[in-house]
């Protein structure tokens, strides 16, 4: 079965790279641009897994994240939060709003891919 991976980020090249990156890897890919967008299509496409900027138009990451957790229809939904704040009071938040894992750009692609595999395992 392919995993449906949404990508949800406002900053283009970010999009790019990862959406090459999980299309190579074999993922049916999706990508959202800013916060409410991410909340309808996540409800419309159920994807596995949903990789969450923090910082978006219309909602923000964290606030995307706690309505997903808060969607019954996505109970089983992963939820890596990858952005370039990395403060711990930011990562202690979004794992507190049900992130399963807090990612700081930059990243390393081939961690990123480990982890996505390791959640959806």
């Amino acid at each position: 079965m392919t995993h449906r991976v949404l990508i949800v980020d406002d900053e283009p090249n970010i999009v790019i790279s990862l959406e090459y990156l999980l299309k190579k890897e074999g993922f049916a890919v999706h990508v959202a641009t800013d916060g409410e967008a991410a909340l309808a299509m996540a409800a419309e496409l159920r994807p596995d897994l949903v990789l969450l900027d923090v910082m978006m138009p219309k909602k923000s990451g964290f606030e995307v994240c706690e309505a997903l957790r808060a969607n019954p229809d996505l109970p089983a939904l992963k939820i890596i939060m990858l952005t370039a704040k990395g403060r711990d009071t930011e990562i202690t938040k979004g794992l507190a709003l049900g992130a399963n894992a807090y990612v700081t750009k930059p990243f390393s692609t081939k961690d990123l891919v480990a982890q996505i595999k390791t959640l959806l395992a």
